[in-house]
This record gives C-alpha cells, structure tokens and sequence, in this order.
C-alpha cells in the first residue's frame, strides 16, 4: 500500500463536473421556469 503525502493530496483533482456547475445549471433551470410561469399565469398589479 502506498501512502499520500499531504502535498500529493492537494494536487488531487476529482469528478468530471464541479458543484458550481451544478448550482449554476440548477440556478438558470429555476429562472427559466419562473419565467415561463410569469407568462403563463399572469396576474396583473393591485394599483
């Protein structure tokens, strides 16, 4: 078995995506939809 210095493990870079492009996936899927929505379910201002 071989054991990782320390200076080895912060070169390690792992998964193919990052969580920042999940967030910003998730992020653009949730405005689209609200927008989306905002014209489908129009409501006009209580003035």
């Amino acid at each position: 078995m071989y054991r990782i210095e320390n200076k080895e493990l912060y070169n390690i870079t792992g998964g193919a995506i990052r969580w920042g492009v999940y967030a910003t996936i998730g992020a653009v899927a949730t405005f689209v939809a609200g927008f989306i929505d905002g014209f489908v379910h129009l409501k006009k201002c209580n003035k």
